[in-house]
Formats: C-alpha cells, sequence, structure tokens
C-alpha cells in the first residue's frame, strides 16, 4: 500500500518549525530512557538557543534513548506556528509558555489520531466507512486549531474513545481480508487475537500472526524474528525492544514511527510505507 501520509507533512515532525516543545513541555524521569531527570516546563539542558538539540546525532550514546523514539505526528510546528502564531516560549513570557506547553500534549495526542484516520482511510477494505472516516477527521483537524485555551480544556480522552470506534471497526474490515477479522475464515482462531495480551520476552520466532489484532499487547523484548506481522493491527502494540529481524509487517496498519524506532530490526524486514528504516537498525546490524 503506498505512504498515505506522504502527501501531508504536517503529520511528520517538523523540528526546524517547531520551538523544541517536546524538549521543554514533557517531563522524564532517569531511566534507561533518559540519562537525567526533568520537570515538565524545564527546558532539556541540551536544548540550545535556537530550539534544536546540542546532542541530537550522540541522543542514544548519551543515555537519551527515549527521545529517538519519540515523535509529536506534526503537532510541535501545529502549535508552534499556527496555534501561537510564530511567537516562542522564549520571548511570550511566563503565562505564554504555560499556555504552550498545556496546549502540546493535546495537539499531539489529535495529531496521532489524524495519523490514524488518515491510514484508515486509504485503506480499500474500510470503504464501507469512509464517510464517517472523513468526518472525523475533519472534526479532529478543526479541534486541533481552537484557541490555546480551548485545547487546554477539552475532553480528549472522549474525543479518543469515539474515534477508536471508527478505527476498530476499520481494524475488523480490514482484517477479514487477511483471515484475522470478523468473519474472516480464521476468525476462531484464538492466536488472531492478542489485543491487550502480554507477551513481554514471548518466543514468537516465525510466528504466523497475519491479520492479528495485537491493539496494545505488550511485546517489549519479543523474539519475532522472522514472524509473519502483514495484514496485523498494530495500533498501540508496546514494541519496545522487539526483535523484528527478517518480520514481514507488509500492510501492517496503525503502525506508526515511535514504535518502529523502539523495535530492533535489520535489512531484512519488511515495513509498511508509511514508516522509515530507523538509522540505528544498520548501526546495530
Amino acid at each position: 500500500m503506498p505512504d498515505p501520509i506522504a502527501g501531508l507533512p504536517e503529520l511528520r515532525g517538523d523540528c526546524a518549525r517547531c520551538f523544541g516543545l517536546c524538549c521543554v513541555a514533557l517531563p522524564f524521569a532517569a531511566s534507561a530512557d533518559f540519562a537525567l531527570n526533568k520537570p515538565a516546563g524545564k527546558p532539556c539542558p541540551s536544548l540550545r538557543d535556537d530550539h534544536r538539540c546540542g546532542i541530537h546525532a550522540d541522543l542514544r550514546t548519551k543515555g537519551f534513548t527515549g527521545c529517538t523514539v519519540y515523535d509529536c505526528f506534526g503537532a510541535g510546528q501545529k502549535v508552534s506556528q499556527v496555534t501561537f502564531g510564530g511567537q516562542d516560549w522564549r520571548t511570550g513570557g511566563k503565562e505564554h509558555a504555560r499556555r504552550m506547553f498545556d496546549a502540546f500534549p493535546v495537539v499531539r495526542q489529535l495529531h496521532e489520531l489524524l495519523w490514524y484516520l488518515t491510514e484508515a482511510l486509504a485503506l480499500p477494505a474500510a470503504r464501507p466507512v469512509h464517510p464517517e472516516l472523513r468526518r472525523a477527521l475533519e472534526e479532529t483537524e478543526r479541534l486541533t486549531r481552537q484557541t490555546p485555551e480551548a485545547l487546554a480544556a477539552m475532553d480528549v480522552a472522549a474525543h479518543r474513545q469515539r474515534v477508536n470506534v471508527l478505527l476498530l471497526r476499520t481494524s475488523e474490515l480490514a482484517r477479514a481480508g487477511a483471515g484475522g477479522g470478523k468473519g474472516g475464515r480464521k476468525d476462531k482462531a484464538k492466536g488472531k487475537d492478542r489485543r491487550g495480551a502480554d507477551l513481554v520476552g514471548a518466543r514468537l520466532r516465525g510466528a504466523d500472526l497475519r491479520g492479528a489484532s495485537l491493539r496494545g499487547a505488550y511485546l517489549i523484548a519479543a523474539d519475532l524474528t522472522g514472524a509473519d506481522l502483514r495484514d496485523a493491527d498494530m495500533i498501540g502494540a508496546d514494541l519496545r525492544d522487539a526483535d523484528l529481524s527478517d518480520a514481514d509487517l507488509t500492510g501492517a496498519f496503525f503502525l506508526t514511527q515511535p514504535q518502529v524506532n523502539a523495535a530492533r530490526g535489520n535489512a531484512g524486514t519488511r515495513l509498511p510505507a508509511s514508516v522509515a528504516r530507523p538509522v540505528h537498525w544498520a548501526a546495530a546490524g
């Protein structure tokens, strides 16, 4: 399937048009993912005056793996250039900065939904729900363009739930053709429904997971070497340190760049067109 996001660069993070919001607005704690503690609203010590990361090329070696697996789905430039009209948090005063930092996480969630809805509209099997998906996409985009005050007060969880009903139906339709969805020939196979499953460290080498629902599954450090994940629903699956070497994810949908970045893979890993092969995979190989 062609990259459904290719014509929508606004759904990919553009640091050159952002004021380093993820490096300031969000908190992180010293762990395997971050080398130090940082509270929300405080700039990372590596953030330069031009809003760019001073250690971007060395994030992994300096203990900031968490930064390399994060993606704002374009929310950073939306908040910086649209919501706040290009006025950065350094020059706008404390209240301006606070409003910007409050709006950013909300818009980030909405942009993630825009990513899923855009991909859903590119799935031919989901044609029966395309009209509803288009309406949901238009409404979500409208919500991203609200005032900072409206964004901060928004019940984004309720909107996510409404959109999720459509995404679930999309998943059923898309996976049915692969035998993994409702009514498909493999509908009774328990192995095809792994929603929310605890598969931490699971040995799934060469597993046939075609058309499987892996929504919200915990696949941390799972061995998926050579696994067949074609046409699988990957929304929310935790792939941290999962081994995707030689795995086939052709046609897998609702798979995002942060998920892929958090996993391990090699030159033999086959990915959907909507995500890029992480640079660190080549380095690891």
